[in-house]
């Protein structure tokens, strides 16, 4: 009697199947890297376009700050398909690691996000904020902060407040909204993508140190808490006029 093997189950059959995965996979992240090629080249245009309009004489002032705003969006999302390009290499897994931290002015972020978030939603968006550093890449902090904001403008009846201050070396990025707070019936809102955001908030923070507090606030709603360690400012710049060979100037010859 003959001996029978299963089709598909010898070893030239196993290599076979791990040759077309392979295959499949090659062809998926080349599909993906022209896929970015497109969209950064539209965004680049984006970018040139709205840079010419910031400049052109025929718009006015408010048109012009909105312009400003539409450009520093669309940067923020070059900035974050870079380092979607950087972290895509054949190596890179859900363990890479995090972006290099850098020293940044945390309220001015912020306070960024609150202007251009404030221009795509009806509601009242509020800042209050003194200076404060902290050790994080941008982008990261940029997607926390704007992931945060977004939830709150999403359920708010009318009101958003941000504040970022610091306290007993942390530096504390806090959103207030009047909506509903959590665990409420939120209707026709989407807790789902609140929740994927709080979560994707959460990595990116305590990435870097730092921790996520969330608790009801007295505007009724929710109060999302950010924390970070606080760093110390960069050096002023050295004053010239402290120099004593600043005006050591003599006549030549």
């Amino acid at each position: 009697m003959g001996v029978g093997t299963l089709t598909g189950t010898g070893p030239g059959a196993s290599r076979g199947a791990t040759g077309e995965a392979g295959a499949e996979r090659a062809e998926e992240g080349l599909w993906r890297r022209r896929l970015r090629h497109d969209i950064r080249h539209e965004l680049g245009t984006i970018i040139m376009l709205a840079s010419a309009v910031v400049v052109a004489d025929d718009i006015g002032d408010t048109s012009r700050g909105r312009v400003e705003q539409l450009l520093g969006e669309t940067r923020w999302l070059d900035h974050l398909l870079r380092q979607l390009d950087d972290g895509d290499g054949p190596d890179r897994d859900d363990g890479r690691a995090l972006p290099a931290p850098e020293r940044i002015r945390v309220d001015d972020l912020t306070a960024e996000v609150v202007t251009g978030m404030r221009l795509a939603t009806p509601h009242e968006v509020c800042f209050t904020g003194g200076e404060a550093w902290a050790h994080m890449d941008p982008v990261a902090l940029w997607r926390a902060v704007r992931n945060v904001l977004d939830n709150a403008c999403r359920v708010a009846e009318g009101r958003v407040s941000v504040r970022v201050e610091a306290d007993q070396g942390w530096i504390a990025i806090q959103v207030d909204d009047d909506g509903p707070g959590f665990g409420a019936d939120r209707g026709t809102h989407r807790p789902g993508l609140a929740s994927l955001g709080l979560g994707i908030v959460h990595d990116l923070i305590s990435g870097y140190g730092g921790s996520l507090e969330i608790r009801t606030c007295e505007m009724g709603g929710a109060r999302v808490r950010m924390l970070l360690p606080a760093a110390p400012p960069p050096d002023p710049p050295p004053d010239p006029a402290a120099d004593p060979r600043a005006d050591d100037w003599r006549p030549y010859p």
